[in-house]
């Protein structure tokens, strides 16, 4: 797709944004064809780290590791930590849905399976299961301050919707990571599969761009 429509299709958008009371996201919505959806290894599941970063949406990021792991995360401005023998105490209804709707979570490898067992049934049907954290903590930290989430929706829907930035920042800004969340499903399912391309705003109309 041409980077100059995404760009026109953005200040199009942008243009009707109006007086909210709140921050609007920009939305990427992809309609695709000729793609069986439910079978598992055509389904969307991926992580894009955009380049530009959410602007004011950029979430809390919350760490599950061993101690030497948790005083990197905090040193590297982790919102919260949780130690291992932690993990039991985030089982309440509260805690849970404040670990959902407020963070992106990263775990050490080897504590996948205890958030599973005690944290899975509620952050799972949720997309909110942690990410493993391997390698550098701080690069770690701030790549999922940037990243977004894109799966299909259900077994049959031929779409997706992503997360590209909010309604304040720069419309090149927006382009540039509307750009990267493109080539990131181009790269996952073929390009001719990409049936339609549009841009909102939350309380926006659909813009289509292809």
């Amino acid at each position: 797709m041409d980077k100059k429509k995404m760009a026109e299709g953005i200040s199009k958008v942008l243009e009707e944004k109006g007086k909210r009371k709140f921050k609007q996201s920009v939305e990427m919505i992809f309609n695709f064809r000729s793609i069986d959806f439910s079978k598992s290894e055509n389904r969307l599941n991926l992580d894009i780290a955009l380049p530009k970063g959410k602007g004011a949406k950029a979430p809390k990021i919350a760490v599950v590791g061993d101690e030497s792991v948790i005083n990197e995360a905090k040193k590297a401005g982790a919102d919260l930590t949780i130690l291992p023998a932690e993990i039991p105490a985030y089982t309440s209804k509260e805690k849970l849905a404040l670990l959902a709707n407020e963070y992106s979570l990263l775990a050490q490898p080897n504590q996948m399976a205890a958030i599973a067992k005690n944290l899975g049934q509620y952050l799972g049907p949720r997309g909110k299961l942690p990410k493993p954290l391997v390698g550098n903590v701080k690069e770690a930290i701030e790549k999922a301050k940037k990243s977004v989430r894109i799966a299909s929706k259900g077994k049959y829907l031929p779409t997706a919707q992503a997360f590209i930035g909010t309604e304040d920042m720069d419309s090149a800004d927006i382009t540039d990571n509307a750009e990267a969340v493109y080539e990131a499903i181009k790269g996952k399912i073929a390009e001719g599969n990409i049936k339609s391309v549009y841009m909102k705003l939350t309380m926006g109309k659909p813009v289509k761009i292809a």
